[in-house]
């Protein structure tokens, strides 16, 4: 009796610490996949990029940005490694009487105080310009973040496929971006 018991209890022990040790992994797993970033009470979720085909000019790229503060904030301008893009901008993309109008947010985008935006296709976007190559999916880039209070914050935007993250159906419907700057062939 004393070996079964000894047999089990080191059966429990066994199974015990192989859901430790598989735990430990899904949340190391986690948080290696994590793609999010804290500055402040500014929490900037998956920075992404759409892939752009070859001979493209102009791409888009997407995150979102919640504030968990009691203060406003302002994303006042971006930047992106030189040798993805000559500039980078903040824009904002509406449809007003079934007329599509796309402008530089010159004094950038207000993050409201305990609220959430989202840049994301069809609305607010961050422009690349005078792109030096093409965005690969899988591919990463590296970015930088301004915020007028909260500061500056290095990024890096994952390039995904055309529908973005997880492939959302029709999001590549949703960007006016896509197919910008793509030489005609006739």
């Amino acid at each position: 009796m004393t070996a079964f018991l000894n047999s089990f209890r080191d059966s429990a022990q066994r199974l015990a610490f192989g859901l430790l040790a598989l735990a430990f992994l899904l949340f190391a797993f986690d948080a290696a996949h994590a793609h999010g970033y804290k500055l402040g009470s500014l929490e900037i979720g998956h920075p992404w990029a759409r892939m752009t085909p070859p001979g493209a000019k102009v791409g888009g790229a997407y995150l979102t940005v919640e504030n968990s503060g009691t203060t406003p904030d302002r994303l006042v301008s971006v930047s992106v490694a030189p040798e993805i893009a000559g500039r980078a901008e903040i824009h904002e993309m509406s449809v007003t009487d079934g007329v599509m109008k796309m402008q530089m947010l010159p004094d950038g985008l207000a993050i409201p105080a305990g609220g959430k935006v989202a840049l994301a296709p069809g609305g607010y976007h961050l422009m690349l310009q005078d792109l030096k190559q093409p965005l690969k999916q899988g591919a990463s880039f590296k970015g930088t973040l301004t915020f007028e209070k909260a500061g500056t914050v290095a990024v890096d935007f994952k390039v995904e496929g055309m529908g973005g993250p997880g492939g959302a159906p029709g999001a590549a419907a949703a960007d006016p971006h896509a197919g910008h700057g793509t030489p005609a062939t006739n």
